[in-house]
């Protein structure tokens, strides 16, 4: 195909051999097959700030820590140069993100680096070679929702534990290989100690793949994993090795009126915002 103009310096240099196609066009991103040496790959192009549709983006970049005053205080004035930087961390967000959860345990797309807005980073496909489908385009039985969702919990557990929230969790962020999920498009991810608005991602990423699983698999909608893993994390004892039951209760006698109305505002925002993603993939 025609190489597309973003990446045509990569080419240039070498770190690309050959453009074979185009994967998917996001909200934030273009991603394409390509071609590095002998091995097939892809490159995400990120989108730039006035053509990226991804919502309330200072939420998420609430508590990112910028090292330099000078750097910091370009961003704040939102100078060319702020913006410029600001781009920048956004993108950095999602390869420090991608390593840090390797090193967590967490499957994750390997990542061989980020150029001029472009992440290069492997290719997840099937058993035949094929790119991997996401999780919402396969149909499971009870046996493997539970199997899969178990194993998702426990990755949301390693998450956390390296004080990591997704932020934008669902089926639509989840690839499927033979060996199960593989979690990805991390760009927004937040600080789960640094940002306010981290719990409220958190209980809705869970919940996100709780709704998924429990198409398939009924029982798994009666679980409260968010409750206990965020409470576990408050309390300064989650570790990863800790076992979950999927089981929560308030310590209080009365009822936690805003943990309820905290839940049902969650449950409202990932629905409207699933609706969304249907609409956008169709």
């Amino acid at each position: 195909m025609r190489v597309p103009q973003r990446l045509k310096p990569l080419v240039e240099d070498g770190l690309i051999s050959e453009v074979i196609s185009r994967l998917t066009s996001g909200k934030e991103a273009d991603v394409f097959v390509v071609r590095r040496g002998d091995k097939i790959c892809c490159a995400k192009v990120y989108k730039e700030a006035a053509k990226r549709s991804f919502k309330k983006a200072a939420e998420y970049q609430e508590g990112r820590k910028v090292r330099s005053g000078r750097r910091a205080r370009a961003m704040e004035k939102r100078s060319s140069y702020g913006r410029k930087l600001q781009e920048e961390t956004w993108q950095n967000a999602e390869v420090d993100a991608l390593s840090n959860l390797a090193n967590a345990g967490v499957r994750v797309p390997e990542t061989f680096g980020c150029v001029d807005g472009v992440l290069l980073m492997e290719l997840v496909t099937d058993e035949e070679g094929d790119v991997a489908p996401r999780l919402g385009d396969v149909l499971m039985s009870e046996e493997q929702a539970n199997e899969d969702h178990a194993l998702m919990m426990h990755y949301i557990k390693l998450m956390l534990c390296a004080g990591i929230v997704h932020g934008d969790l669902s089926e639509f962020n989840v690839l499927v290989d033979g060996s199960g999920p593989v979690i990805i498009d991390l760009p927004q991810a937040v600080n789960a100690a640094a940002n306010n608005n981290a719990k409220e991602m958190f209980i809705r990423d869970v919940n996100n793949m709780r709704r998924y699983y429990g198409e398939f698999s009924p029982a798994l909608l009666d679980t409260q994993y968010a409750q206990e893993m965020w409470a576990l994390f408050e309390e300064g004892n989650l570790r990863p090795n800790s076992t979950l039951s999927g089981k929560f209760e308030n310590s209080s006698d009365s009822a936690d009126v805003d943990a309820v109305l905290e839940e049902i505002k969650a449950v409202m925002k990932e629905e409207l915002e699933r609706q969304e993603r249907v609409g956008n993939v169709e």
